[in-house]
């Protein structure tokens, strides 16, 4: 069975930071990709950051099984996993870190049990959280608005998760990360 490591957490939370941190360190990991309806953001590429599909095209490969988990985080805004990332990765020999929202971590670890492990990224606060996505300056008040809304329902289902990280200290968050997974990695079945 394939390895998983699956982070979610509120948009703003460090999360993505805290994975790149932990994919230079050599830990046997690699990073899926996901999909989604979304347009791009700033220089963000098809197959780097997200593949793209348009809602339609998304909505074809629900149709077909072409995931292991999928949400329509907004409306007609999808996010998802798709089976062949955890495939292509899996026969390098390496574990599956996926950066996925709340109901798609904890559907992924329904299906793939103590081969998945589930690290929830907390902020320190919702304040900062709003402080954190201002001075990232890529989305606009509404959207912020709606991150922030979204984020307290997030938060509600932290401690379905494995281990909850308080990121209020970016280095020491990494590091409590690179420890659990490397404890989790190291794990026989």
């Amino acid at each position: 069975m394939p390895k998983l490591i699956i982070f979610s957490a509120p948009s703003g939370s460090g999360k993505s930071t805290i994975i790149n941190a932990l994919l230079k360190q050599n830990l046997g990991m690699e990073f899926s990709i996901s999909a989604t309806s979304r347009s791009p953001r700033g220089t963000e590429k098809n197959g780097v950051e997200y593949y793209f599909l348009t809602e339609d095209e998304f909505r074809s490969r629900i149709a077909n099984g072409d995931f292991v988990e999928y949400e329509e985080v907004y409306k007609g805004r999808f996010y998802g996993t798709l089976k062949s990332e955890i495939e292509r990765i899996d026969k390098k020999g390496k574990a599956t870190v996926f950066d996925v929202d709340v109901k798609g971590g904890l559907n992924i670890k329904k299906q793939f049990g103590s081969d998945a492990l589930t690290i929830f990224i907390m902020p320190p606060s919702v304040e900062e959280l709003r402080h954190r996505l201002e001075g990232r300056g890529t989305d606009a008040p509404d959207v912020i608005e709606q991150r922030l809304q979204k984020a307290e329902y997030e938060i509600g289902f932290s401690s379905q998760f494995d281990t909850i990280i308080i990121n209020d200290n970016l280095q020491k968050a990494t590091e409590e990360a690179g420890k659990v997974i490397r404890n989790f990695l190291d794990r026989r079945d």
